[in-house]
C-alpha cells in the first residue's frame, strides 16, 4: 500500500466525506435574450454618453442633454437580412441634422417583414467612411419621432448578410 492510499483510507477509505460545495452565486443566471436586452441598454448609453460629451457631437446644448428617447426593446426587431445589391452604381448627397451635406454610395436594398408587413429599405455607405447607413421612416414619424425619419448602421456579416437591429435606430433630430 502507498502512502497516498493508506491516507486516502484513514480520511474515509479513498471516498470523499465532503459534501459539493453549494453555488456561491445565488444569481439566477441571465438567458441569451437578457443579455441581448442589456447589451442594447448599454449602446444607448454610449451613444448617450458620446452625444454628450464629444467635442464634434452635433448636439449643440451638450449641458442640458438628457440622452435620446428610445422605444423599449424588443428582439423581434432584430434580424440577419441578405442585402439585394444594387444593380447600378448611385451616390445621393442627404443633409444632416447640422445642416452639412453627406455622400452616400446606394449599396443595395433588404426586405423584410414586421408584424406582418412586408418592407423594403435602401441601405448605403458614406464615401468617407466605411459605416453603412440605413435611413427609414415609419408610422410614428413626425408624431412619436422626428419627422425626416430615423437611422441605423447595419452590420456587416460578412457573405452578403447585414444585422439590422431597429432597437437601435435613432432620431436625426438632436435636442
Amino acid at each position: 500500500m502507498s502512502i497516498l492510499d493508506a491516507i486516502k483510507n484513514f480520511f474515509g477509505g479513498g471516498k470523499s466525506q465532503v459534501a459539493p460545495a453549494a453555488n456561491p452565486d445565488p444569481t439566477p443566471q441571465k438567458s441569451a435574450e437578457q443579455y441581448y436586452l442589456a447589451g442594447i441598454e448599454e449602446e444607448r448609453a454610449m451613444k448617450d454618453r458620446y452625444l454628450r460629451m464629444d467635442p464634434y457631437s452635433p448636439i449643440t446644448n451638450r449641458i442640458d442633454f438628457a440622452g435620446l428617447e428610445y422605444y423599449p426593446p424588443d428582439p423581434a426587431y432584430r434580424f440577419a437580412l441578405p442585402l439585394q445589391p444594387a444593380e447600378t452604381e448611385e451616390t445621393l448627397i442627404f443633409q444632416t441634422s447640422t445642416g452639412d451635406e453627406q455622400s452616400y454610395l446606394r449599396l443595395g436594398t433588404i426586405t423584410f417583414e414586421v408584424e406582418g408587413q412586408p418592407a423594403s429599405l435602401a441601405v448605403y455607405q458614406a464615401l468617407d467612411h466605411p459605416g453603412l447607413f440605413l435611413p427609414f421612416r415609419d408610422a410614428t414619424s413626425g408624431s412619436e419621432t422626428y419627422g425626416a425619419g430615423r437611422y441605423l448602421e447595419p452590420h456587416d456579416l460578412g457573405g452578403g448578410e447585414l444585422l439590422v437591429d431597429f432597437n437601435l435606430a435613432y432620431n436625426g433630430q438632436h435636442r
